[in-house]
């Protein structure tokens, strides 16, 4: 096992950082404490780790290991030995940097983290793509000790610097050139390694993505053995992204196609979704936490829930909302949905307050404008805002104290 953490060690400094393309999101790299990232597969938390390497000046400095290696069947008592294998190669070294990736394949890892960063090193940076369970070892292990960072596919922001398309909103040549850029985007979604690929590859990149998460992140983690149910659930929430959804009507749709399930274990199969980054629930808001059980439903990727969905991939309104929802959980907002007479598609909370409102549709017309402004009013008088947001495709206006703007424009803000 040793000889085999020293090859794997050795491997990476002989073989240099990999290329990266730099995200949006800023992190430090000596901040004495464990920097977590966390985030669905495939949305580039190893190459954001690439990114915080390329700071530092010696690469032998650096210990990487990918825990998903298959070469590497290691347990948590065993894990002392990657320490003992890098010292036998660099005795003389005083500054480590860890790099731990896909943590949580090692039951018990938090302990060993924990004994590295009090003895060691406290430059320790892990990835996982399990967000209850960082968060639960975390809370329980590493207190006050951490930062953590989400890692989501890629914001449009993002997208358009992988693709090194200048933002220029202002001429109507870089206007139509991002409005263009968008349309794809809305389309096939932000996991980096499509951005370049012809749109029936990105398909198939996509189709295999879900498989690994059903699979390895769901089927296998939680040990379910009822496949049917559980494809039906996911497809299901999907297919109804960014409508509320109700696990009754859902256990009595499996129950009439003969399928046997308790209601018990589609609640389980929603945390385990939100749980693997497949699926984004927002709740109602409410004073009362009993009526927050009312929610609905959003995809990690607009890309990833139209192969899944023929329906969701015929109406923009609801891309649209489920792209707003991403960029507003990637600013680490505290989001909900208004529901009274009318409804109103995000209301943002800060501390103990609500400081905006957004609604989302394709355009205004005279068919929905009673509904969309209306139910954004309706949340600007009962949180008392003077200003309310409709975000669009490409209409841009202002009907009084509303504010009218492209979704393409307000990413890019």
């Amino acid at each position: 096992m040793k000889e085999l953490i020293k090859t794997i060690i050795a491997d990476f400094h002989k073989g240099g950082i990999p290329q990266f393309k730099k995200r949006d999101l800023d992190m430090p790299i000596n901040s004495g404490k464990i920097v977590t990232l966390i985030g669905p597969r495939r949305a580039g938390k190893t190459y954001t780790m690439f990114g915080l390497m390329s700071k530092i000046k010696d690469i032998t400095d650096i210990v990487y290991i990918n825990f998903e290696d298959e070469r590497l069947t290691i347990k948590a008592e065993e894990l002392n030995k990657i320490i003992e294998s890098y010292f036998e190669l660099y005795p003389n070294k005083k500054k480590i940097y860890f790099f731990f990736d896909e943590i949580q394949e090692i039951p018990g890892w938090e302990k060993f983290i924990r004994r590295v960063y009090d003895t060691i090193s406290k430059d320790i940076f892990i990835t996982g793509s399990s967000s209850k369970l960082l968060s639960k070892e975390i809370a329980a292990s590493l207190r006050g000790r951490t930062l953590t960072y989400n890692i989501f596919p890629l914001s449009f922001k993002e997208y358009l610097n992988f693709k090194g398309i200048e933002k220029e909103i202002h001429s109507t040549r870089g206007k139509a050139k991002i409005f263009s850029e968008y349309e794809k985007y809305m389309e096939k979604g932000g996991f980096p390694e499509t951005i370049e690929k012809e749109p029936d590859f990105i398909d198939k990149i996509l189709q295999s993505y879900f498989e690994v998460m059903l699979y390895r992140d769901l089927i296998e983690r939680y040990r379910i053995t009822n496949h049917i149910a559980l494809k039906f659930f996911i497809k299901k929430l999907i297919a109804n992204t960014a409508r509320g959804f109700s696990i009754h009507k859902i256990f009595n749709e499996l129950k009439s196609q003969g399928v046997k399930i308790s209601k018990d274990h589609l609640y389980d199969f929603l945390s385990y979704c939100e749980d693997a980054f497949i699926l984004l629930p927002v709740s109602v808001f409410s004073e009362s936490l009993q009526k927050q059980i009312l929610k609905k439903s959003y995809s990690i990727d607009v890309g990833l829930s139209q192969i899944l969905s023929f329906s969701l991939s015929k109406d923009k309104g609801r891309i649209l909302e489920n792209i707003v929802m991403l960029e507003l959980k990637r600013k680490e907002k505290e989001i909900y949905f208004f529901k009274e007479k009318h409804e109103c598609d995000f209301i943002i909370k800060q501390k103990d307050k609500i400081i905006e409102v957004l609604q989302v549709c394709t355009s205004i017309n005279e068919e929905n404008r009673e509904r969309e402004i209306g139910g954004l009013k309706e949340a600007m008088k009962r949180f008392k805002l003077k200003k309310g947001v409709i975000l669009t495709i490409d209409q841009e206006d202002r009907i009084g104290n509303i504010e009218i703007i492209p979704v393409w424009k307000w990413l890019l803000s």
